[in-house]
């Protein structure tokens, strides 16, 4: 078992249930008990707070661009850099297999075990610690986004497209998920009001095929859109 008294040192956060972190950092490999369930909570968390952050940072600015400065933060690769800060990599519990495959380093599974982390803490303390964690963490990027610059993943710029035609947000539903536990493939399909056509899009996680997803589907539907006039 990896020092976790260290670990909490290094969150800022002392836990009164040590087990709730314990199981922040089992993966599947590992444990039929694991992270996944802290994970879609803390998902939510991470995404309710940094919205209300931003609300309250940028009072002028519309909602497409709130939804990207958001996903600036909360995409996996951003999370996954947080979670190496935290040398979160030092503290995974995996089974043989994902530790051979190199599960320590994986993007995925640090994003996903900081946000059932920052669900370990809600539930150990309540909101209050969870929102100063994510304040905290994430403090340092929230006062280096621009507004004007313009850094939209494939997600933001097909719902922004598409409200801008006013069209409902998209939706994506995954389609399959196949390989082993330790290294799925996810297709997931994206869903518009402008097209009866489904989107496709294959990843290593269900955010990865979301976004080729929207890359697909943007690309085909502008180039329908500009035939169509």
């Amino acid at each position: 078992m990896p020092d976790l008294d260290k670990l909490q040192r290094k969150l800022g956060y002392h836990f009164s249930d040590i087990l709730w972190l314990e199981l922040a950092l089992t993966h599947r490999s590992k444990s039929k008990l694991n992270y996944e369930r802290l994970e879609f909570l803390g998902d939510s968390l991470l995404g309710f707070i940094i919205s209300d952050c931003l609300f309250n940072q940028f009072p002028q600015e519309p909602e497409g661009i709130l939804t990207r400065l958001r996903a600036s933060i909360v995409r996996q690769k951003s999370l996954a850099k947080v979670a190496r800060e935290f040398g979160f990599s030092d503290f995974l519990i995996l089974g043989a297999g994902e530790g051979r495959s190199g599960g320590h380093e994986r993007d995925s599974t640090l994003s996903d075990v900081l946000e059932a982390v920052i669900a370990a803490i809600y539930i150990d303390g309540g909101i209050t610690p969870a929102r100063t964690f994510i304040e905290r963490t994430f403090a340092a990027k929230m006062d280096l986004l621009d507004p004007n610059v313009q850094l939209k993943d494939p997600k933001s710029q097909l719902q922004e497209w598409l409200q801008k035609l006013g069209y409902e947000v998209p939706e994506y539903r995954v389609a399959e998920i196949s390989g082993k536990d330790h290294d799925q493939i996810f297709e997931v399909g994206c869903i518009t009001l402008m097209s009866p056509e489904i989107f496709f899009g294959r990843g290593s996680s269900r955010r990865i095929a979301e976004q080729k997803a929207a890359k697909h589907a943007l690309e085909k539907l502008k180039l329908i859109y500009h035939v169509n006039g």
